[in-house]
């Protein structure tokens, strides 16, 4: 199976996005298909041996609707101009209709408003000049009518081809008012003046503008939901300086090859990838981690596409350009993200489908009903295109995907890349956190931690003999211990009779002195006392760390400890997770006496020591199978099969690793600060959504009966169609700005931060 990404031209309102959504799926050779109404996209996977992307393509014309394949990421300059141009298309429409459906409701409201009868000229007085008056009315109508025409070849078309959808009722609901008004005018030019007192221009007109109005506010608001995505792909500078002979050249940045090595000025953005081989700078790279700090960056230094240099000059050889780019990379995970369905979606969509069907019907059984009941033919035809133009679907289809779009969008901006709605919406629901140790919690590379030296020796005297020893080993523990003496500017001692005793330690011969280093066991073989340092041994492998005692001449001289040290972020990251009532669960391949140390340091209580990689996913479904819902978090490599197997994965990485696979949500920060606010991001948006599709549905159900007369039952008012029209549009406006305001949405500290 392969992938396809289309964009679909002409939905209107979730009964469109349905509709393809029906069709496609029914289409042999094509599986999870998903068509989503905020971002206009189709996602979907396909069989090549059964159906080409051009047999798709054709199916959705067939359907009613325009569609062509995303090549690549498509909020481009050329996309972002057709939007606004459409949008500014619907603003024109408005106001056109807006300048002919004042008057129109003037003339034709204006004489019947009680104890006030706005006055109109006398020629067009509809007691005494009705047919002049009436055919004022339908001038005015026609050029809404105009304006407005695309509801009736959309709606009328998608009648034709047996999905209705919203446009369908709109352009049911005005024509029903326009037609019964024509057939009175013809009345009127027949005799019968009281006529005059049955047309509904000013209905249809009112309707149309209103609703050009709320399609307008949609199409702006639209535009906002995937500002995120337009403002990643305008970080990136449009062209690079290369270096070629000795020369510099300025380029188009889509020119720049892999090897091609770039200047870089302060100030200046970095136009691609790569790795920097000359001179020294710090960097903004906020817009790939969130994080304002500038980095530090000399040669051998990784640097990403539309970081920001700050103050020094370097030169860099581009690793990766054009789509293969940490910045590339993350719009596709956003786009993915935003074009996706959480499963609460399906929800609306479902009742999406059916819903047109079922209003039409309601509205043609509500004004049978009235008409059976004795009442006019007139005041049924005012139930019929209330209830048609009230049922609003747009709402129920936006209320998802828009929230979607925007909390994706802020959780981008925070450097939490979330990768579907799937994954944004299981977030909420986690109560447990499975935390790798190495490198989520701690650095993941050990460092000497404390030096203890007794009487008659120094603390950099031991630590240079160690690192001396240690020069010729290439274990994780020898490294730690060289890195200090190097960050101390010790000077390394030449070393003869190396020999490492495995299990226990190693030995040397410098300086005319024999050196051990190693464990008890090795000092207890080599009959070296450990009198005077066995407390302090104890005392730092309670801790967790790896303490090495050093002997010299057969007597001994000090200990040297090693850890892998907490991340600074990790308290804080635990102490939010608790104070959102999750369980924090540490898993580990480390001894259980090291795991606990650092255990009791954060306040873990539930630790998993010694598990081997292979094992970390078992660990995982124990926790499922308890009834938990488990978030894992790891570094994305070795704990790829635990991630796969969690109910959302975690990965934390820089930059590089936003293509990590296995994980749900990626961190770009390798901080674990970002897991509570992953969650607390999923949280703000299902509340959001919840929000949208209570109004949405809330709405639909107040509506509708009201509309077909249900008040006018026992004694109230009738709903007029032209408010019906009103609230419709701002049913989807007030979705689209309750989603808006995730936009704002800030993450919360733990109590002790506050």
């Amino acid at each position: 199976m392969e992938k396809l990404n289309l964009k679909i031209n002409g939905m209107t309102c979730a009964a469109c996005s349905a509709r393809i959504e029906k069709v496609l799926s029914k289409t042999d050779g094509l599986e999870h298909v998903s068509v989503n109404l905020a971002t206009e996209k189709a996602a979907l996977e396909y069989d090549p041996s059964k159906v080409s992307p051009q047999d798709v393509i054709d199916k959705i014309i067939k359907t009613g609707y325009g569609a062509e394949v995303i090549r690549k990421s498509t909020i481009t300059d050329e996309d972002k101009a057709k939007k606004e141009k459409a949008a500014a298309d619907l603003w024109n429409r408005f106001r056109i209709s807006a300048i002919f459906a004042v008057p129109l409701l003037y003339f034709a409201m204006g004489p019947m408003i009680p104890g006030i009868q706005l006055p109109i000229p006398g020629w067009m007085d509809p007691m005494h000049q009705p047919l002049t008056y009436a055919l004022v009315l339908l001038g005015l109508t026609i050029p809404i009518v105009i304006a407005g025409y695309r509801f009736y070849i959309v709606g009328f078309r998608a009648i034709w081809m047996r999905s209705p959808n919203m446009d369908s009722l709109i352009a049911m609901g005005t024509s029903a008012a326009i037609i019964y008004s024509l057939y009175s005018i013809y009345q009127i030019a027949i005799g019968d003046k009281m006529a005059a007192h049955d047309l509904y221009l000013e209905t249809a007109g009112v309707i149309l503008t209103l609703i050009l109005l709320g399609k307008s506010l949609e199409a702006v608001s639209k535009g906002r939901t995937s500002e995120a995505i337009k403002k990643l792909m305008g970080l990136a500078p449009k062209t690079a300086t290369v270096i070629r002979d000795r020369e510099e050249y300025v380029i188009p940045v889509e020119e720049v090859e892999i090897g091609h090595l770039i200047r870089v000025k302060p100030g200046e953005k970095l136009p691609v990838d790569g790795i920097v081989e000359e001179g020294s700078s710090s960097v903004d790279e906020s817009m790939l981690t969130g994080e304002s700090i500038p980095v530090e960056k000399g040669p051998g230094s990784p640097v990403y596409a539309a970081s920001m240099n700050k103050n020094g000059t370097f030169v860099f050889r581009a690793s990766k350009v054009g789509d293969e780019t940490a910045l590339a990379q993350i719009i596709r995970l956003v786009e993915e993200a935003q074009g996706s369905k959480a499963p609460i979606a399906r929800l609306a969509d479902v009742i999406s489908g059916y819903f047109v069907p079922i209003v039409f019907l309601i509205g043609l059984i509500a004004a049978v009903l009235w008409f059976v009941a004795g009442e006019s033919f007139v005041f049924s035809m005012k139930i019929f295109i209330a209830v048609l133009v009230i049922a609003c679907p747009c709402a129920l289809g936006l209320a998802t995907p828009t929230a979607i779009m925007v909390g994706t969008g802020r959780g981008a901006d925070l450097g939490i890349l979330v990768k579907s709605g799937e994954a944004l919406e299981t977030a909420h629901k986690i109560d447990t956190v499975v935390l790798d140790k190495t490198g989520t919690i701690t650095e993941g590379k050990p460092v000497v931690t404390d030096i203890i030296s007794i009487p008659g020796y120094e603390e950099n005297q031991i630590l240079g003999w160690a690192a001396s020893a240690e020069s010729g080993s290439e274990h994780p523990l020898a490294e730690a211990i060289i890195n200090e003496a190097k960050a101390r500017n010790i000077s390394l001692l030449a070393v003869t009779e190396f020999m490492a005793e495995p299990g226990m330690g190693i030995r040397g011969q410098m300086d005319g002195h024999q050196v051990l280093l190693g464990n008890p066991r090795m000092m207890e073989q080599n009959r070296v006392s450990m009198e005077g340092l066995v407390l302090q041994y104890d005392q730092l492998s309670g801790e967790g760390k790896t303490p090495m005692v050093m002997a010299v001449d057969g007597k001994p001289a000090g200990i040297i400890a090693v850890a892998d040290t907490i991340k600074a972020s990790s308290q804080e990251a635990v102490d939010r997770l608790r104070d959102m009532g999750l369980e924090v669960v540490m898993l580990t391949g480390d001894n259980r006496r090291t795991a606990e140390a650092i255990g009791r340091q954060l306040g873990i209580s539930r630790i998993e020591a010694e598990v081997l990689p292979g094992d970390k996913a078992e660990v995982v479904g124990q926790l499922l199978s308890e009834g938990k819902r488990v978030a894992m978090v790891g570094d994305g490599i070795n704990d790829a099969p635990a991630l796969a197997k969690a109910d959302v994965g975690i990965a934390i990485g820089s930059g590089t690793d936003v293509a990590m696979e296995s994980a749900d949500i990626v961190l770009m920060r390798s901080e674990l600060t970002g897991v509570a606010t992953a969650i607390q991001l999923s949280r703000s948006t299902m509340t959001n959504i919840r929000q949208n599709l209570f109004w949405a549905f809330g709405y639909n159900v107040i509506g509708i009966p009201i509309a077909a007369g249900l008040l006018h039952v026992f004694g109230g008012p009738l709903l007029n169609p032209i408010f019906a029209a009103a609230a419709m549009s701002l049913s989807s406006v007030s979705v689209l700005t309750n989603a808006l305001r995730l936009k704002r949405f800030r993450p919360e500290m733990s109590k002790g931060e506050k």
